[in-house]
């Protein structure tokens, strides 16, 4: 067995999976180096309350050096890497800095995968980051802000219609969201329009939403969402995306409020790995989350391609992250031992669960399935659990109690992020 001191260990992304990684690794004996592009971690899964003016970003983010710097041995460095050298094992930073490793976790997640249509996004902005998040919550709010200066109800209605484009659990809790502003939470501080108005639309390729979860719990959030106002396309994909537009085999939509939420690609640094890739690029690791003839290389988190017991890759979900995380730290900390006497990676699946609204969500844990009032609370507290810090925690509660019992959301800035001199499309259409 490999003695873990000593030895020199990169992780690359402070996610999930690399904090859990570095956490299970403080007191290994290594040095440790945490690199990631940003100088914080992002609590993805609310990133979207972001965008809907529920939550602050400080809510969701805590800076990397809070969380592990203090650590002994643990050094946190601001980089973005853009390649791997697997048999030198070098990192090359963008900045053409090389960083050396004996042992090397990439923990980079995912981005959104416009499926080869990369020029959609300056239209259809997808939610991986805290200035995604900051640009669509300005987009949405101008939107209403353009409304209310309009007196033709037909020059209104691009302006109060949302597009949001994937019906995974993003989605799904994107549109709920948007339906919740747009009809009852902001109408009460407008005076020129309804919130009759307003037009929300998910759109989904596939025959239904919510494609992981099981069809009654898929079938229930449809009718939560549609009780909320919000029109779903099934079986509808998207064939173009413009400014201001979007199409499809049959129809447009017109509005400026596009958002993209339909599936995700891993991270285009593993492709430099030279390794095996799926169809979304993530890298197939053997059972112990190392790469294929790279027994000192792993894989984790949205990077990775691991199958479970029935032959399906596991999801590209937080608690998949952090177990791998917590594994690979503990497999490392107490020496990674040889490739073939390492133990296997194996997932504990606790139940997937999706907000729809102020006290609408589904959730199945374990098998047992529920929806409405119970599965929110449920959502509410496993969300409040995983969030890093009492601070974090208590601002969420804070702020989730607030809007429960007033309706309100607090943070409703508008800071010109975008170039609103041009925003909309009041020209064009008049």
């Amino acid at each position: 067995m490999t003695s873990a001191q000593n030895q020199h260990i990169v992780i690359v992304g402070g996610g999930f999976g690399g904090i859990s990684a570095a956490k299970e690794l403080k007191k290994s004996g290594s040095g440790i180096t945490l690199i990631d592009r940003t100088n914080h971690h992002l609590f993805q899964p609310l990133l979207y309350q972001v965008a809907t003016a529920a939550l602050s970003p400080g809510d969701i983010a805590a800076p990397i050096r809070e969380i592990v710097g203090k650590q002994s041995g643990v050094r946190v460095m601001l980089g973005e890497v853009t390649g791997i050298n697997p048999i030198q094992q070098e990192l090359i930073l963008k900045d053409e800095r090389m960083i050396k490793f004996d042992k090397l976790v990439l923990a980079p997640g995912a981005r959104y995968n416009y499926f080869g249509n990369d020029e959609w996004e300056k239209h259809a902005p997808s939610l991986k980051t805290i200035s995604d998040a900051l640009d669509i919550r300005e987009r949405i709010l101008m939107s209403l802000e353009e409304a209310e200066q309009l007196d033709d109800p037909k020059l209104r209605e691009p302006y109060l219609t949302y597009v949001v484009v994937g019906g995974g659990p993003t989605g799904v809790e994107m549109a709920g969201a948007i339906a919740e502003i747009a009809k009852r939470n902001m109408m009460r501080d407008y005076q020129n329009i309804s919130k009759n108005e307003t037009r929300v639309f998910l759109v989904e390729a596939a025959p239904r939403i919510l494609n992981g979860y099981p069809p009654s719990l898929a079938e229930k959030a449809r009718e939560m969402l549609e009780d909320m106002g919000v029109r779903i396309l099934l079986n509808t994909p998207v064939s173009n995306i413009a400014e201001n537009r979007v199409r499809f085999k049959e129809g447009s939509i017109e509005t400026p409020n596009i958002i993209w939420a339909a599936g995700v690609a891993a991270s285009p640094m593993l492709a430099t790995l030279g390794a095996e890739q799926d169809k979304s690029g993530r890298v197939k690791v053997n059972p112990d989350l190392s790469v294929p003839g790279y027994p000192n290389i792993f894989v984790i988190g949205d990077a990775a391609h691991l199958e479970d017991a029935q032959g399906e890759p596991l999801p590209a979900l937080a608690p998949v992250a952090m177990q791998q995380g917590r594994f690979l730290g503990r497999l490392l900390a107490k020496g990674d031992g040889k490739p073939g006497e390492r133990p296997s990676f194996r997932y504990i699946d606790k139940g997937a669960m999706a907000t729809i609204g102020r006290a609408k969500a589904v959730a199945d844990i374990r098998g047992l399935k529920f929806s409405g009032f119970f599965a929110w609370l449920l959502w509410s507290f496993v969300h409040i659990l995983f969030l890093i810090g009492f601070r974090n925690r208590f601002r969420v509660f804070i702020e989730w109690t607030w809007f429960y019992f007033t309706f309100k959301r607090g943070v409703r800035l508008i800071t010109d992020r975008l170039n609103f001199e041009h925003f909309g499309m009041k020209n064009r259409v008049q």
